[in-house]
């Protein structure tokens, strides 16, 4: 047997660009373990504010809560660009086309977490799942769990809160998608659809390219911080900022009354809350951050927060390029009432 010339057995080369990452990473570590100090010497030495008063106890917290957000958001987007340089829509259409039922809804759940989506995008997506024949509730499974078990959420409530606080909104997050998805697939609201969409015919898939080596993976990475963080540091600010002002301002008693267990109507209240205000998770996240501490109960602030990102108002404005008023209702109805037993769920758990 003849053996492949020596070249050829070689190794690939090491990315160009790997000593780089790893410099960034450990300076990124460095500087993240130092922040709380760093927080605490900027308020009461350099400002010379005592952080037990309201106006001390604010300003730390934007003081730590910002560049910690923002350290953790920059971290997660880079490495989210990477993964998503594994997968594209094409790839994403061509997994779902021709599942049914359950199954399917579970697979679609699962990459909406990892796949590329946001409103702007989810027309020209909803129309290449459905032409593909990908069935209506399994394309549901996949538009409800990419924005609501967002990536860049998860990672900040895992910062901010720990494994279990994520591993809840993640599994919670998940299940809302699957089973919301099953009942509007079951319902058989196809007519729901606007009928341009099923007459739109989506081309075949290029030519299948060679996959990028791992320094074009970094430069996605990159490319994609510069565009997302670039994009939502300003939101991010004023979450931090309402933040820091519950934290500092609202009385922990009054919280706890219109956000705690005790109040049966904060779950619904705060889904309807939710559902017209316009955030993304690294804006509202800092926001759930101060309501916990406050007092609030987490499967209220979970509920709140799944309706902010999941049925955002701009979202279902563009969804209703393909869809009918009562195929949105539908939706927004099956998906909040899914939101609600989260809540109730975990205020009664936790």
């Amino acid at each position: 047997m003849t053996l492949p010339p020596a070249s050829a057995r070689r190794r690939a080369p090491l990315p160009r660009h790997l000593p780089l990452v790893i410099a960034a990473l450990v300076l990124w570590a460095a500087l993240y373990a130092v922040l709380e100090p760093l927080s605490r010497w900027l308020t009461s030495s350099v400002l010379g504010l005592d952080p037990s008063t309201r106006l001390g106890s604010a300003v730390q917290f934007f003081a730590y809560d910002a560049p910690k957000v923002l350290m953790l958001l920059t971290l997660v987007v880079f490495f989210v660009g990477v993964l998503r340089s594994f997968f594209t829509p094409e790839h994403t259409r061509a997994v779902l086309a021709g599942r049914s039922e359950f199954g399917g809804n579970v697979i679609a759940a699962a990459l909406g977490i990892v796949t590329p989506f946001c409103s702007c995008s989810a027309v020209s997506l909803f129309i290449g799942f459905l032409t593909a024949g990908v069935p209506l509730g399994v394309t549901f499974s996949f538009l409800i769990a990419a924005p609501m078990v967002n990536e860049v959420a998860l990672a900040l409530l895992f910062g901010l809160f720990g494994w279990k606080v994520a591993a809840l909104y993640l599994g919670t997050g998940l299940s809302v998608a699957i089973v919301a998805g099953w009942v509007i697939g079951k319902l058989r609201m196809e007519r729901g659809v606007e009928p341009w969409v099923y007459e739109t015919r989506v081309g075949a898939a290029g030519a299948e390219t060679s996959a990028p080596g791992w320094d074009e993976r970094f430069g996605i990475g990159l490319e994609l911080v510069r565009e997302i963080v670039g994009k939502v540091w300003p939101w991010l600010i004023a979450g931090i900022v309402v933040g820091a002002g519950i934290h500092g301002w609202a009385p922990e008693q009054y919280m706890a009354s219109i956000m705690g267990k005790q109040a049966w109507w904060s779950v619904p209240l705060a889904v309807l809350i939710g559902v017209p205000m316009y955030s993304n998770a690294a804006g509202i996240i800092p926001v759930v951050h101060a309501l916990l501490e406050k007092g609030a109960a987490l499967g209220t602030v979970l509920a709140f927060m799944m309706s902010v990102i999941a049925l955002s108002l701009p979202e279902l404005i563009i969804l209703r390029k393909v869809l009918r008023p009562l195929l949105i209702g539908t939706f927004v109805a099956v998906v909040a009432t899914g939101i609600i037993l989260v809540g109730y769920l975990f205020n009664w758990l936790i």
